[in-house]
């Protein structure tokens, strides 16, 4: 069978296919953790990045790690006039990339309306309202790619998780639902869906050597994963690598999601 390319149809030059130049990237959450080291890769591959995070001092200190023309942007994503503002100040955006989140380990029982209120408002409000302001930009120009944090928690749940787990589930609907919506436009939007991490996020398992271990044997891989394992799935699905990719939810989770781990049998 011969490769028959339309006349519409450039053969793509796979030596640049992942890199990012000419292209700005907004990354929210890049003060810290999994989005830090998104905004680093990001840049590596050519992108112009800007830093967001609320935790201004923090964004600087990235931007100044990267050098050359990356910025810093102060960004409360539960301020919805904020991030309408940002939006608008930005300008054109061509990769945005939302990675803040939080959670409070708690049963259901055990949480308060405030705790619940905290957790929905930023990992799922917020990611709606930056879903909207930037999303609709990149729509009136016809082209972007939006990349936003779910977790294995939004299939897999264990107890004190529940309300963090119903969260993420809601960004992965957001983005599939995203994705219908402004992909006639040429619009893309995924999703990636990390594992356990050693994040600031997980500082209080990492703590505990029992939890810790537990945590590791459960991976197929028998470990955590590091946050910048997660850089490379930021990066393909920021560039062309990616460009018949979306609505999808990418798991980053070093096996966790494909096995039980109720019985090994023997290898032959």
């Amino acid at each position: 069978m011969t490769d028959t390319l339309r006349p519409d149809q450039a053969r793509p030059d796979y030596a640049q296919l992942f890199r990012l130049d000419g292209r700005t990237a907004v990354v929210i959450g890049a003060g810290s953790g999994i989005g830090r080291e998104s905004a680093q890769a990001l840049a590596a591959q050519g992108a112009r990045v800007v830093c967001a995070d609320i935790d201004g001092p923090a964004a600087k200190e990235v931007a100044a790690l990267i050098g050359g023309d990356a910025t810093a942007y102060e960004l409360d994503v539960r301020d919805r006039e904020a991030v309408q503002r940002a939006a608008e100040e930005l300008g054109d955006v061509d990769v945005l990339v939302l990675t803040a989140g939080t959670h409070v380990r708690k049963r259901l029982l055990d949480y308060s309306v405030e705790e619940f209120e905290r957790v929905i408002s930023l990992n799922l409000t917020g990611t709606f309202d930056v879903l909207r302001a930037f999303g609709a930009r990149m729509v009136e120009r016809g082209r972007g790619s939006i990349i936003a944090f779910s977790s294995m928690r939004a299939v897999t749940v264990e107890p004190g998780q529940g309300v963090y787990s119903a969260s993420k589930a809601g960004v992965a609907q957001l983005i599939r639902s995203a994705a219908t919506e402004f992909g006639p436009y040429g619009v893309r939007a995924n999703a990636i869906a990390p594992g356990i991490i050693e994040t600031p996020l997980t500082a209080q398992i990492m703590a505990q050597p029992h939890w810790y271990q537990a945590y590791a044997d459960k991976s197929v891989l028998g470990r955590w994963g590091r946050a910048p394992e997660l850089a490379g799935a930021v990066v393909y699905l920021a560039s062309d690598a990616s460009s018949f990719v979306t609505g999808a939810v990418l798991p980053v989770d070093g096996g966790w999601t494909v096995a039980d781990g109720r019985f090994e049998p023997p290898a032959t």
